[in-house]
């Protein structure tokens, strides 16, 4: 992620719609890759003062508060390309659900921001009716203040993807419950953000591996994706991870099913891209040395050129890691990265590397919003 400033000279954080120091109204602009204050043109009509294009604020953000992405004046769209990839919303008859609602969202911005940054392609049902990305934000029906473990029957609603739609249990935004969650499912890292780019994930092996030339390489190093996914989820939740799954896996998880093993491991590679971005753009020294721009050989946005290799990336990632981890129990915290990369995850977040760089080489689309939305 990188950092934003005002013109007032103040920092802006990504989900700011305001300068909190001068009190300029601020805006992410897609088209830009970037944050941006605004000026009153006309009714509903901003000027970014970064590039003095004209934009609407999304419908999202004038009616809920809960969007911080402009619309380009000439775009025929009330709402923004990130909201655009709702299909279906929370009950917003429920005051509750406004504030749940703003958490997923910011969360879900968050993923995109990384997906163009990274040139991947993100296509929406407009274009892909089938298997385009979308987006499902949906509440248990049980009781409130439940919040059940996902492979009983009492939880109605399971993240998870499914030909290319996403859906998220609002619960995963309440804080409490998912520290619940969290300890039921004896885990160390659980965050609304991580379940956003652990499903992008099963998204992008269809889009990249499925298919392709890649799949015997994705075999050798994750497993057959042909062996019986649910059984394995059954075996999983039955008797738990190998002992020396650390061996092998980057998450207790990730050794239920080659394609749980790809998703987490694609969550992590995006952890660790944004992490070593924001990291760099602050311009942090690591004994001694500086943090580089994490690229995965293409420019990472307007105003970056330099490349940098997969190993200075994990060599960058090793130490930052280390140094957050002890940043955070100085502050009475859990580590905030509380993983061992071995060997042989790796190799496996190499060929993620890899991949991206292919993608980006074959000229695929990076920006395509979708045309469309259902709210509900």
């Amino acid at each position: 992620m990188k950092t934003f400033r005002c013109d007032c000279g103040n920092y802006l954080y990504f989900e700011n719609s305001q300068c909190l120091a001068c009190g300029r109204i601020a805006g992410y602009l897609p088209d830009e890759r970037k944050l941006s204050t605004l000026e009153p043109w006309a009714e509903n009509i901003w000027l970014a003062t970064s590039n003095r294009q004209s934009y609407r604020q999304c419908k999202n953000w004038l009616d809920y508060d809960v969007c911080n992405w402009m619309v380009l004046e000439r775009d025929e769209h009330v709402l923004c390309v990130s909201c655009r990839l709702n299909q279906l919303i929370p009950n917003l008859a429920e005051p509750q659900n406004v504030t749940l609602w703003y958490r997923v969202e910011q969360a879900k911005r968050r993923l995109l921001y990384t997906l163009y940054n990274l040139n991947l392609p993100v296509v929406g049902r407009a274009q892909d009716p089938e298997g385009g990305l979308c987006f499902e934000f949906l509440q248990d029906i049980n009781v409130r203040g439940e919040f059940d473990n996902a492979v009983t029957t009492n939880q109605s609603v399971v993240t998870g993807h499914h030909s290319g739609k996403i859906t998220i249990n609002l619960r995963e935004a309440d804080h409490s419950a998912r520290i619940e969650m969290r300890d039921k499912m004896n885990e160390r890292y659980r965050t609304l953000l991580g379940h956003f780019r652990h499903e992008a994930g099963h998204y992008y092996w269809n889009r990249l591996i499925e298919g392709t030339s890649r799949i015997d390489y994705f075999r050798e190093l994750f497993g057959d994706e042909r062996n019986n996914y649910q059984q394995a989820l059954n075996d999983y939740y039955k008797f738990g991870p190998p002992s020396s799954w650390q061996e092998q896996w980057v998450s207790t998880y990730a050794s239920s099913h080659p394609w749980e093993d790809w998703a987490e491991t694609w969550a992590h590679y995006l952890h660790i891209v944004d992490t070593v971005e924001t990291a760099h753009d602050f311009g942090f020294r690591i004994q001694g040395c500086d943090i580089s721009l994490p690229q995965a050989g293409v420019q990472m946005g307007n105003d970056y050129s330099t490349s940098v290799v997969f190993d200075t990336l994990l060599d960058d990632w090793r130490r930052l890691s280390v140094a957050l981890n002890a940043l955070n129990r100085s502050m009475g915290l859990d580590d905030a990265y509380p993983f061992v990369i071995s060997g042989v995850v790796l190799n496996k977040l190499r060929f993620i590397h890899q991949t991206v760089i292919q993608v980006n080489r074959q000229s695929l689309p990076a920006f395509i919003p979708s045309q469309n939305a259902v709210t509900g």
